[in-house]
């Protein structure tokens, strides 16, 4: 099986969750993060993306700066730019993208190499540090904003500069002799690789990013070999410990059992691979695909749909090792994660996939931008006590408010191309099927088998769990229109629009199907009230406590409405939770209920340690969905709360 995703300028998403962060990235976040790489943002740090990109073209006069993947801020605002005019048209917008490609392809070398950092700085050691370099990361990021850009706009010029790129990347790397046989340090450009290989058809840009993967972890070690040549000079000083592990080059891909390393570094891999998997018919490179999805969402996610426990490196560590205030959880882990797990949804008909697409979408990825879109968080905790994120201690990497901008800035473009391209996780289709993947409101027509098929969707999920579905254009040979079944949905039912009338469906891999012959109104509705969750006892972390979660929605506590010291607050899990409607960027459904506090009453300041009894106080808790968190204030922050025990 194989689905596509909906083609993004056929959707049209209005939605009452959704629609605002969609809006907001056109509205907002793409001139904010324009401004940001010109350096306009005030008290925040500089980008200077935009400006060696000038230098490079000999534009401008200067010297580079930045980390060496800077490229990237204007390649993901590029990419974000393409999807959102893929949308709707906008021709300020446009000539603005044009302009900037038209220095992007001054700045291009006469082989086609492009990258900044090498053309300014080190331009006698292009491919001499492929560990550290990220010149090849830089490229595929490249790549893909120059396919998003082409199918948004139909313009090649962009789409020319990165072929020309790609054919020397063809020409460099491979088992061949006089090529280079070394491999991405940080993973990326293989799925740039297979983006210009979907559009142009040119198959040797699917090879090449099968060559990627089939290389990486194959004998002698080739980042080891590049670290340990005579006078190697280290971009970043901590690589002086580097281990295989961290770039997953410690075993071959199909080897890999496990999810290790640097967790974007690790979404990235395996979103190609998957993409290889299913173009290739290679079915070790699925089933590796398979292991390290399942060991990695069922050991080593968070209940945000987070990954990457370990602020040092940003990486996985062991099964069960989920800490919850000094965990990293990046947010361009979780854009990873869901970029892999669209993946292996289509490949599959696997609802199990989209479940773990949702939860990320709905938690960590909108807690990384700001209700206003002008501030990000990188890192996204699930636990949070202001006073002890520390420069120089092992939460320093934690920030207790959202920042403007970032010197390594690779989350807020990268939320703002999520965002942008919503449309592609909501459907999956083939000659006959059409999967619904996310309850999101929209309009859109598919292609089913040379028929034009009319959808229409609408909903006010996740606030109200009810979902109306129409199809127009049916055939009377008929189509499969296939719904998931969400993983918390506690009971799913669908009936014909207008009636109390069911219809039948069966259940396949975790989706209704509904076999429909003629144009049809039909009505999903579900069960998912707000509830307590358990974590497995093996997560030392969360041991005695719970979260709370109502559909995909995962809810915490903040010291704005709750008090300071929220690690002194718990909860009954058999006490009554109440849904209010509250109003925050809209409405939305909060949580109320009744709980405890350990009172600090007779303790005196000065007193560590003591004999004192627990003195208990009843309290009154609000929580508030997670993807909004600190738009209030700054503040405590807690997911997971002490649960009330009985022996």
């Amino acid at each position: 099986m194989r689905l596509h995703p909906v083609d993004l300028k056929k959707i049209h998403i209005n939605d009452a969750f959704w629609s605002k962060h969609v809006s907001l990235v056109k509205e907002v976040v793409i001139p904010y993060q324009w401004d940001a790489i010109n350096d306009r943002i005030k008290d925040a740090e500089p980008s200077h993306s935009l400006m060696n990109f000038k230098i490079a073209a000999g534009l401008c006069e200067g010297e580079f700066y930045g980390a060496v993947f800077q490229d990237t801020d204007v390649a993901k605002w590029l990419e974000a730019v393409g999807f959102s005019l893929a949308a709707q048209k906008d021709e300020a917008l446009e000539r603005t993208a044009d302009e900037v490609i038209d220095i992007i392809a001054k700045a291009q070398c006469e082989d086609g190499y492009l990258n900044t950092y090498f053309t300014i700085k080190e331009p006698g050691k292009r491919w001499s540090d492929l560990c550290e370099g990220h010149e090849l990361y830089t490229a595929g990021h490249m790549m893909e904003a120059a396919v998003a850009y082409y199918l948004g706009t139909g313009k090649q010029k962009f789409l020319e500069v990165m072929v020309r790129f790609a054919d020397l990347i063809c020409d460099t790397f491979g088992v061949q002799e006089g090529k280079i046989h070394g491999y991405p340090g940080h993973q990326e450009v293989e799925i740039g690789l297979i983006k210009l290989y979907q559009v142009t058809g040119e198959r040797r840009y699917l090879e090449q990013a099968k060559y990627f993967i089939d290389a990486r972890g194959v004998g002698e070690n080739y980042f080891l070999k590049e670290l340990n040549r005579p006078g190697f000079s280290y971009i970043f000083p901590e690589f002086k410990d580097y281990e295989p592990i961290y770039s997953q080059s410690h075993l071959p891909v199909r080897g890999q059992r496990t999810a290790e390393g640097h967790a974007v570094r690790a979404m990235y891999m395996y979103s190609a691979m998957a993409d290889l998997a299913e173009a290739c018919e290679d079915e070790t490179l699925m089933e590796a695909c398979c292991t390290l999805w399942d060991n990695m969402t069922q050991k080593r996610m968070y209940i945000t749909g987070s990954i990457g426990s370990s602020g040092i490196l940003e990486r996985f560590t062991t099964d069960y090792d989920l800490p919850n205030d000094c965990n990293y959880s990046e947010s361009c882990a979780s854009i990873g994660m869901a970029m892999f797990g669209q993946r292996m949804g289509n490949i599959t008909g696997e609802a199990k996939y989209y479940d773990v697409v949702e939860r990320a979408l709905y938690n960590t990825v909108l807690a990384g931008i700001a209700l206003d879109g002008k501030s990000f968080f990188y890192v996204n905790p699930l636990e949070v006590w202001p006073d002890n994120c520390i420069p120089r201690t092992s939460r320093e990497h934690v920030k207790p408010v959202r920042q403007k901008w970032f010197g390594v800035a690779c989350c807020p473009p990268n939320i703002a191309r999520t965002l942008a391209s919503l449309g592609q996780y909501i459907y999956g289709a083939d000659q006959n099927s059409l999967y619904v993947n996310l309850f999101i409101s929209n309009q859109t027509s598919v292609d089913l088998g040379g028929r034009e098929i009319s959808v229409q969707m609408q909903t006010r999920f996740p606030w109200d769990m009810s979902v109306d579905i129409a199809c127009k254009g049916v055939p009377a040979s008929g189509i499969r229109l296939a719904v998931r079944i969400p993983d918390y949905a506690g009971s799913f039912t669908v009936t014909k629009a207008g009636t109390q009338q069911p219809l039948a469906f069966s259940r396949e891999k975790g989706y209704a199907v509904i076999s429909l012959t003629e144009d049809a109104g039909l009505r999903i509705e579900m069960d998912a009230k707000a509830r307590f969750v358990r974590s497995n006892p093996l997560v030392r972390a969360d041991s005695g406590k719970v979260a709370l979660v109502r559909g995909p929605i995962v809810y915490c506590l903040e010291e704005v409405d709750n008090g300071p010291n929220l690690a002194a607050v718990y909860v009954d899990s058999g006490t009554e939770i109440k849904e209010e409607k509250w109003d925050l960027m809209g409405e939305i459904t909060g949580l109320t209920l009744s709980g405890k506090r350990i009172s600090a009453k007779g303790w005196g300041d000065d007193e560590l340690y003591g004999l004192h009894p627990v003195v208990w106080e009843d309290v009154k808790l609000k929580a508030v969905p997670y993807a909004y968190w600190n738009n209030r204030g700054t503040g405590e922050m807690i997911v997971w709360v002490k649960e009330l025990l009985k022996a």
